[in-house]
């Protein structure tokens, strides 16, 4: 008889776990390319498509909103889906759904060229229906991809094979300034949806996750996806802090780079720091804060401390941007860099959500995480409008940070702590 070798079965397990990591990373950069593109693009193409700047602004955060609240009914669906049929459906589902959008949304007031049929619609109509649709596709990749990834790797080698993904994915963001730069915003979308269609071969090479498959075939009477949450104010509540203490992040974006026009101009700036710059400038900075909170994470076995380090700073840096912006546009983006770095504990946030439930929830939580996150901009923005009129953007920018700030530490205060937990649970 021939015993089987240990040695070539952890050879596969780490050859799986290795291809699931880099498959979900190339995704996630994408997710993040095709997701930051319209902060990038914003001002450009709507000036383009003929608008003026007082409209350019209330349509651009009109389009936000539409892609944003896209991402809420995507996460939704999505965490659903990953829990009822599997993590690797939503990777192949999400991709296809936001690639084709964000292709289409090349063709936007177009009169020429593939995409010319397009022009027959009215332009900014259908740019809202496109980030609408590509905001329920961009929901599900990263919930997925980590879920997946957290559960077929090691509780030592769990922090690291995530942040991997997380320190990959967010080059996607300047690869998208830097895109824009060189095309345009035309360009920039197709290359977005060209992008994620050539990435859904490599998903055929994935195999789906252990934990949830056992789930399936031995566990089939046991509630899945959203239900427990519903019925468990306990469980409710613990996915409500985590969403909080992710706030800050996209305030970060939402406002104080997404409104940087706005902003700027009353500091009195000219000219005004360019949206599309200070989106490369701050997830340059995060490359390194998500590699750095990661393996701060990992060195310190705690979730909690590192991210209340990065909140920490990122509320100093918020505060550096307001006060030393003023002096020239040089120093508004260097502060953004140092709000990006610390802005990074996104990954290792996305991380704790993955630990914090158990295997029958677990999709559906990780992929309702960043998009509710990512949701919170929409009252925020909001608010931020609603303020600005009686104090003036600046003052509107303090309030709204300080805010989300003191929420935020409040949240992490009560949330317990999930470093190396087993993953190998249910929620009853």
């Amino acid at each position: 008889m021939i015993m089987p070798n240990p040695t070539d079965s952890k050879r596969k397990v780490l050859s799986t776990t290795n291809i699931a990591i880099a498959v979900a990373s190339l995704g996630y950069f994408v997710d993040v390319y095709d997701l930051i593109l319209f902060n990038v693009v914003r001002w450009q193409s709507l000036e383009d498509l003929g608008l003026a700047i007082e409209q350019a602004t209330k349509t651009g955060v009109w389009l936000l909103n539409l892609q944003l609240i896209g991402m809420m009914v995507g996460g939704v669906m999505w965490g659903i889906l990953g829990d009822l049929r599997g993590r690797l459906s939503v990777l192949f589902g999400s991709i296809i759904l936001y690639s084709t959008a964000n292709l289409l949304n090349a063709g936007v007031g177009a009169t020429s060229g593939p995409l010319s049929f397009m022009g027959g619609f009215d332009p900014i109509t259908t740019y809202g229906v496109l980030r609408f649709i590509a905001g329920v596709g961009l929901a599900g990749e990263l919930g997925a991809g980590v879920t997946l990834v957290a559960e077929i790797s090691s509780q030592r080698g769990r922090g690291i094979a995530v942040t991997i993904i997380g320190a990959v994915g967010v080059v996607g963001a300047v690869v998208a300034g830097v895109v824009n730069e060189w095309t345009g915003w035309r360009m920039s979308y197709a290359v977005g949806g060209i992008m994620g269609l050539a990435l859904l071969a490599t998903r055929f090479a994935v195999l789906e996750s252990g934990l949830f498959d056992a789930l399936r075939k031995n566990d089939s009477h046991i509630s899945r996806g959203l239900m427990p949450i519903l019925r468990s104010w306990k469980l409710a509540l613990r996915l409500a802090k985590v969403v909080v203490v992710g706030m800050p992040i996209w305030f970060t974006l939402a406002v104080i780079v997404g409104l940087a026009p706005k902003i700027a101009g009353e500091m009195g700036l000219s000219p005004a720091p360019k949206p599309g710059q200070l989106v490369a400038l701050f997830y340059s900075g995060a490359i390194f804060g998500d590699v750095t909170s990661g393996l701060l994470s990992q060195k310190l076995k705690s979730r909690k401390i590192p991210i209340a380090l990065f909140l920490f700073g990122t509320a100093l840096a918020c505060a550096l941007v307001l006060l030393l912006g003023p002096r020239s546009a040089a120093w508004y983006g260097a502060a953004t860099v140092v709000m990006g770095f610390f802005s990074a504990y996104w990954i290792v946030l996305i991380t704790t959500a993955s630990e914090l439930f158990g295997t029958n929830v677990r999709a559906t939580v990780t992929t309702m995480t960043p998009n509710l996150i990512r949701g919170s901009a929409v009252p925020i923005t909001i608010l931020f409008t609603v303020v600005a009129e009686p104090v003036g953007a600046i003052g509107a920018t303090w309030l709204c940070g300080g805010l989300c700030f003191v929420l935020a530490a409040l949240a992490l205060w009560r949330l317990p702590e999930p470093f190396g937990c087993d993953l190998n649970y249910i929620e009853k």
